[in-house]
């Protein structure tokens, strides 16, 4: 019988201690597919902005476990009944919720994937540990899945106001240290509440929704759509890109064999199958960042270049506007290019390019957070808040840029 103690417990700096709360928990954490989460860059390339943002999806994942605890915790108290199957698969799906993320987060998903959101991968994954798990994770497949009859148990998971966006708003503040970004995730988790089988605010956590979702939108700005943040990913994709293009021209490119293997194929979510599974599990920041400082040095102009930009840092100038870039700016820097370096056209959109960035804090049309008032009704928090900034929040708001290398600027 093994000795190993599996009541683990995990030092936070977000939130102190983080308790392993039963021997499952444990085994899901120790699995390779999980352990990889530790080489998932959290927030991508936005250390190239914010040099501490280092964290990962590992972290993040532990933390959205613990809010899962003490949201529990919290609607048990309220009298809300809540098993200890259930309680265990909340726990397992809010912990899973991520576990399909590949190299860099979100650059996989537009480049050597077709479109194989991490959504759909965190999925196979939870299946695949189910059949290891001998069945232990059905329920929660189904609270993933929306296939569960209690509704507010999904909400917890995946929701506008979910243990996920709790979690990295707070960590990914911490860590870049973006202080608009920061929330009280306690008070949040305290004012919750389930009513006619649905998650609600209790009208006096009512400011702390508001601040929540106003963190949001000056995260998205200051953080995740950062400007930088914005062009370096581009470039991560345009990298992966092209290394996709070269190599399925029979050029062979230096780099670790899972990722040879995506570079080779063309992969889309229905050929997704345990095998190519088990493959994108060997997939870490590593892989990709290893690849690049090897292409650096490669002959292809196009590849070499952009690699040199994330390796040291050099990367395209970006311009931000508010309305549609005009046609013939973009042309005339693309002119420019083609005279400096006598590229193709097609090689000279990786390097000159224009796309549009957009940012809801609040959408109304999905699923809303509601507020319970005190007469016992509930309403929308966008109708609920006196707060006139709160129905601008759920307004989308979009801006468009163009991206081109700096020495136009002066050639």
């Amino acid at each position: 019988m093994s000795q190993i103690n599996k009541l683990k417990i995990f030092n936070d700096p977000i939130y102190g201690f983080i308790t392993i709360p039963n021997t499952l928990i444990y085994d899901l954490i120790q699995h390779p597919y999980f352990q990889r989460l530790r080489r998932i860059s959290q927030m991508g390339l936005t250390y190239l902005v914010y040099p501490g943002a280092h964290h990962t999806r590992f972290h993040h994942a532990l933390g959205c476990m613990h809010l899962m605890q003490k949201a529990i915790q919290t609607l048990r108290f309220k009298a809300v009944e809540i098993s200890e199957d259930e309680e265990n698969a909340l726990l397992i799906a809010i912990l899973l919720h991520d576990i399909g993320h590949g190299p860099f987060s979100h650059a996989m998903e537009q480049s050597i994937v077709d479109e194989v959101h991490h959504e759909q991968l965190s999925l196979l994954f939870m299946e695949q540990l189910n059949k290891e798990f001998d069945g232990k994770l059905i329920l929660a497949i189904q609270i993933f899945k929306e296939q569960y009859h209690r509704k507010f148990m999904l909400q917890l998971v995946s929701s506008q106001l979910d243990m996920d966006r709790m979690d990295y708003l707070r960590r990914d503040s911490f860590y870049s240290g973006v202080a608009e970004g920061n929330i009280n995730s306690e008070r949040l988790i305290q004012m919750m509440n389930v009513q006619d089988d649905v998650l609600v605010i209790e009208e006096k956590g009512i400011y702390s929704v508001e601040k929540f979702l106003m963190a949001r939108r000056l995260m998205y700005w200051q953080a995740y759509l950062h400007k930088t943040s914005v062009v370096s990913e581009i470039i991560l994709m345009n990298i992966l890109k092209r290394a996709k293009e070269l190599t399925q021209n029979g050029i062979v490119l230096n780099c670790s064999e899972p990722l040879q293997f995506f570079l080779n194929h063309k992969i889309s979510f229905e050929n997704f199958d345990a095998k190519i599974l088990q493959t994108f599990s060997y997939l870490d920041d590593f892989d990709v960042m290893s690849a690049i400082k090897n292409w650096q040095f490669h002959d292809d102009f196009v590849l070499s270049s952009l690699s040199k930009m994330i390796i040291n840092r050099d990367l395209l100038k970006i311009q931000m506007m508010d309305d549609k870039p005009n046609k013939e700016s973009l042309l005339s820097y693309k002119n420019k290019f083609i005279s400096i370096h006598k590229t193709t056209a097609l090689e000279t959109e990786y390097f000159v390019f224009k796309g549009k960035i957009k940012n809801q804090a609040y959408n109304k049309e999905s699923e809303p957070i509601r507020i319970l008032k005190k007469d016992g009704t509930i309403e929308d928090v966008a109708q609920a808040s006196d707060q006139l900034s709160l129905k601008a929040l759920s307004k989308p708001v979009t801006k468009y840029f163009i991206c081109y290398p700096k020495e136009l600027i002066v050639a």
